[in-house]
């Protein structure tokens, strides 16, 4: 059993959430506010951890900046304030080992908006993660230092086992109370997270946990990095398919058994994307996406429609954008690798994901909401 189990484009966006709340996903800018002289910030800034009103997650992903600011309310929290932006951060590290200098660029310009956001809100208690880009480039840390010189953020790299075990506590709420579990998936930009999670409790009830987890070392952009992603011909998304299947095999093998009562749980640009296509909605709306199910025969054929489509194509559509028009297929090829190694009949889509997980952590710690 993993070492976690069992633990417990808006702008000024406010949102009731219990016990989470989502981000927001696919094919979406943010505006953001005007962002302040980032040259000279108070030296190691940190807003003290003293009896926090204000909570802020960040999590510095090798293709997204999202932050999420929030209140605690009741069982859940409120947030007040989001941001999200593409930077890729990870474009090209898989074949040159290294941050690129334009990446770090528009990493620090996305941080100093992150940073501006908190000091507006006041936020008291934070977590400023970064995950894959920053654990396999060679320059990570001088990155790191960069980035606390420019914006006054430390950036905290977390290893995969905590990434799953946060996916874990953002999504568990989204596991389908009359039933036993999930497998669970996050598919990022340079990894992906599976985790089994089954209810503790006799008969089937209780908390979901992690009975078993892995990480795999592609997401939509190493993948697309590798195979191309513009101009995907049915061949080249098959081979995607069974590269991804060499990496799931093992995990597969030794827990995809016995997957009665169980269903495909995911969160990513990926199935948020899939589920905009299959809705047919004309512009990313959070509210009808996050916790929809899918059936596999619907993830199939929105999949189709994408295949089907040419890169203007998904660069045009709302649902997807010029942002992520070439890194959807690599995603669903990630996916169409997960559905196969866990022929599960339904998927639930989470728009949710680390950030809510980080938010949830760090108020129960505290105290300020309840220990599910």
């Amino acid at each position: 059993m993993p070492a976690f189990a069992g633990r417990g484009k808006t702008d000024c966006m406010i949102e009731d959430v219990r016990p989470v709340a989502g981000p927001e996903s696919a094919g979406r800018q943010e505006r953001s506010s005007g962002v302040v002289d980032a040259s000279a910030p108070p030296a190691g800034w940190r807003a003290p951890a003293t009896k926090p009103g204000v909570y802020a997650a960040l999590d510095l992903g090798t293709n997204n900046c999202r932050l999420l600011i929030a209140c605690p309310d009741g069982e859940g929290f409120r947030v007040i304030d989001s941001f999200s932006r593409i930077i890729r951060l990870g474009e090209g590290v898989s074949v040159t080992g290294r941050i690129s200098d334009a990446a770090i660029g528009r990493a620090i310009s996305a941080l100093s908006v992150c940073r501006d956001k908190m000091r507006l809100r006041n936020a008291k208690r934070l977590r400023l993660i970064a995950t894959e880009a920053c654990r396999a480039a060679a320059n990570a840390e001088a990155f790191r230092r960069q980035v606390a010189a420019r914006t006054g953020i430390e950036l905290e790299v977390i290893d995969r086992e905590t990434e799953a075990a946060l996916a874990v506590v953002g999504c568990s709420p989204l596991v389908d109370p009359a039933g036993r579990g999930a497998i669970l998936f996050d598919i990022g930009g340079g990894s992906t997270e599976l985790v089994r999670l089954e209810r503790d409790g006799a008969n089937g009830a209780g908390t979901p946990v992690a009975k078993a987890w892995m990480s795999i070392p592609l997401g939509v952009v190493t993948l697309a990095e590798r195979y191309g992603g513009k101009h995907v011909t049915r061949d080249i998304y098959e081979r995607m398919v069974r590269d991804v299947a060499g990496h799931v095999a093992t995990f597969a093998g030794k827990h995809g058994g016995d997957l009665e009562a169980m269903h495909l749980l995911g969160t990513s640009g990926t199935v948020t994307t899939l589920a905009g296509i299959h809705l047919k909605l004309p512009r990313y709306d959070r509210r009808r996406v996050d916790g929809l199910w899918l059936s596999d025969g619907e993830i199939g054929a929105a999949i189709g429609q994408l295949l089907a489509m040419s890169y203007r194509e998904r660069a045009a559509n709302n649902c997807i954008g010029v942002e992520r028009a070439d890194l959807v297929l690599a995603g669903c090829a990630i996916l169409d690798a997960i559905r196969a190694a866990f022929p599960l009949p339904r998927l639930r889509v989470a728009d949710r994901g680390l950030r809510e997980g980080m938010l949830v952590e760090m108020m129960r710690e505290d105290g300020a909401i309840r220990t599910a």
